[in-house]
């Protein structure tokens, strides 16, 4: 069983330990999805709600809507996502002089576990019909980084200040989609 209270501990736990040991952390805890979903409750709406806040640990629980994308951005800190239902696809890219590009990409299901370095730069996709649910856990204040994060626009790959009222609408836009078109 999945206790909320405890996983955070771990989490403060493991962080002395680096990102490794985090995701040793998320890894565990993600093996038994159903008790993530047991005690967090099954997922209904899209959004990022917050289970731990500290200037060195940030913890979220992410709930993508049905064929939802996020526009490559970075964190400025590092992160681990631990998938528990559904799918979340990743595709990671690297600055140009006047851009990004791709250069790799990863799928990750249920049980699955990714790192990102803290220099990562990523976009995500819920390629499924059905919500997706990740736990992400960042090394530091994931909404008050100690450097400004990024945003790059999803057509023309250009670098603009992260705005989280954005993202914000994003989930509430693929919310709305769909709650009319389940």
């Amino acid at each position: 069983m999945f206790d909320k209270e405890r996983f955070i501990e771990d989490c403060m736990q493991a962080l002395s330990g680096g990102q490794r040991a985090v995701r040793d952390v998320v890894k565990r805890a993600v093996s038994q999805p159903s008790g993530i979903i047991n005690t967090l409750g099954e997922p209904v709406h899209a959004g990022i709600t917050p289970l731990y806040r500290s200037s060195d640990l940030t913890i979220l629980n992410f709930a993508w809507a049905p064929c939802m994308n996020l526009m490559p951005h970075n964190h400025n800190m590092f992160a681990v996502i631990g998938i528990y239902t559904g799918r979340e696809d990743n595709i990671i890219w690297r600055k140009t002089p006047d851009r990004i590009e791709a250069t790799s990409a990863q799928s990750l299901g249920v049980g699955d576990v990714a790192t990102l370095g803290q220099d990562a730069i990523h976009s995500v996709l819920n390629p499924l019909t059905k919500m997706t649910c990740a736990i992400h856990v960042y090394g530091g204040d994931f909404f008050a980084p100690d450097e400004p994060r990024s945003e790059w626009d999803s057509e023309t790959l250009i670098q603009s200040p992260w705005d989280g009222a954005k993202v914000q609408q994003l989930f509430e836009d693929a919310e709305a989609r769909f709650q009319q078109h389940p």
